[in-house]
């Protein structure tokens, strides 16, 4: 139900989130049986601030000394400020009874913040270049990493599947449970669609194709807007 991404090149490698507090063992196994450690990770890179996201980063940091990137605008929740809940639908208002997207995590120090809507670009490898691309809508400070061959990882922009994409139909894209700023998410799937995103990775469910997020979009625009 919830997807963190590594981003492997020869022996190092980033990491695309960290899940929720207690997921250190999990991805440290992911790293083990690529044959990597701890100490390959170039860079962690939180899409957004959510306990989901980022609940282990300050863990990963301590075990791997790798720099954190995030935007500034989720530092309020990056160091204990409750996140706004803004349910899209039923699922949304029943999960925000359980408390659990509110639950504090420890406090993640941020290395490398991005600002405003200025993009920044990691150059770790010659023939690689990453693209983080701040899109906010999720929450303010929500951001997209864009490889050079058009994949994305969009963090929870939108979602798909049953109850989190956990069950079926991964492929049928959603509304996550909570989106802060419909408008502005539109702005930002667009805005990826138009720098050449192919296929989008995502927080719950996917991968779904361009041509899905295309069709959210315009959903979004006739139902939510």
């Amino acid at each position: 139900m919830l997807n963190a991404f590594i981003l492997i090149h020869g022996r190092e490698a980033v990491l695309v989130d960290t899940g929720l507090p207690g997921h250190t063992r999990k991805i440290g196994k992911a790293l083990a049986t690529a044959g990597l450690d701890w100490g390959a990770l170039r860079a962690v890179i939180l899409t957004h601030g959510h306990i989901d996201h980022a609940g282990s980063a300050a863990e990963i940091a301590r075990l791997s000394h790798a720099p954190i990137h995030a935007h500034e605008g989720d530092v309020p929740y990056l160091i204990g400020q409750k996140p706004l809940t803004r349910p899209t639908g039923w699922f949304g208002r029943i999960f925000r009874l359980t408390g659990m997207i509110e639950r504090p995590y420890p406090k993640v120090a941020i290395d490398a913040p991005l600002q405003g809507a200025a993009d920044a670009t990691l150059s770790f490898w010659p023939d690689q270049r990453l693209t983080l691309i701040p899109t906010p809508g999720h929450t303010p400070g929500s951001l997209s990493v864009l490889t050079q061959d058009g994949q994305v990882l969009a963090g929870d922009l939108l979602s798909s599947g049953i109850l989190l994409g956990g069950i079926a139909w991964r492929s049928r894209t959603q509304q996550p449970p909570f989106e802060e700023d419909t408008r502005h998410v539109v702005q930002s799937l667009q805005t990826l669609l138009d720098r050449g995103a192919r296929r989008f990775y995502l927080g719950h469910g996917g991968p779904v194709s361009a041509g899905q997020v295309q069709r959210h979009v315009d959903w979004l625009i006739r139902h939510r807007l």
